[in-house]
């Protein structure tokens, strides 16, 4: 089986880009399943019920979310009550939302979705570790094709994360840095793992922003509001082969794409 992930979805222009072209993207790439990190949808920070049912409706199969997962409390009833959506495994038991997901491709696999968060650098969060331990213990044993987000800001932290979890899952690709790194790669156990898939959005920007005002916070520690960009618009990830039957990675590779702005 295919399966196809999209990093950071950030802003209107990474909203309408999927919209637009993930339809398309299922039949060119032959994807069995289409999965995207969704906190950043929300002009920057978070997720609207809107939002979520557009893309949902437009190819989106699976939704993983990180750190900006509660800025918009709309979306909470979804993360408690749909199928389709997780919340970092590593959060508070109390936290909404559930740690994991199974959803089945219209082949017949079934795939298990779980989000994890990093801890350097980052909120104060339960250990990932554990927490992953934890999470795959309780995933049904039939469910052989496992994947993993990585939402976390030190490379360090994911290449941990992604070597623990090697040979358990079939996957484990790094969020959150918005920028893709060159490391695609196959674990020995059979994981495919990147520390960064990158975002989907505008690259004419700082990490999805407009340049000049966080150029001009930067230097001058006067607060602006960091508007999201709109040039440059791509949709990166990767997109990963998976033996269905041991739920191991046979392929990975690094997914780019320009969007000119039609559907």
């Amino acid at each position: 089986m295919r399966l196809l992930f999209l990093g950071d979805i950030v802003g209107k222009p990474g909203v309408q880009a999927c919209v637009a072209m993930v339809p398309g993207l299922r039949d060119e790439l032959q994807t069995d399943l289409v999965i995207v990190n969704a906190e950043n949808s929300a002009d920057g920070s978070g997720l609207t019920v809107k939002q979520f049912q557009k893309l949902a409706a437009h190819g989106i199969d699976a939704f993983t979310m990180g750190d900006h997962i509660y800025r918009k409390r709309e979306i909470t009833p979804v993360l408690e009550s749909d199928p389709r959506i997780v919340k970092p495994a590593n959060y508070p038991p109390s936290a909404p939302g559930k740690t994991f997901a199974v959803l089945e491709t219209q082949s017949g696999v079934k795939v298990a979705i779980v989000s994890l968060m990093g801890r350097v650098y980052m909120r104060p969060v339960d250990c990932p570790f554990a927490a992953a331990d934890r999470v795959l213990a309780e995933i049904p044993g039939d469910v052989k094709v496992r994947f993993v987000d990585l939402h976390a800001e030190a490379t360090s932290d994911k290449q941990l994360l992604g070597r623990y979890l090697d040979g358990r899952v079939s996957a484990a690709l790094g969020t959150h840095t918005h920028v893709p790194t060159a490391d695609a790669r196959i674990l020995p156990g059979g994981t495919a793992f990147m520390c960064d898939v990158g975002m989907s959005g505008a690259y004419d920007s700082i990490i999805g922003r407009e340049i000049d005002p966080v150029m001009q916070t930067t230097l001058t520690f006067t607060p602006t509001y960091f508007h999201v960009a709109s040039k440059d618009v791509r949709l990166c990830g990767a997109v990963i082969d998976i033996d269905p039957k041991t739920g191991k990675a046979t392929a990975i590779e690094r997914f780019e794409r320009s969007w000119n702005g039609s559907a």
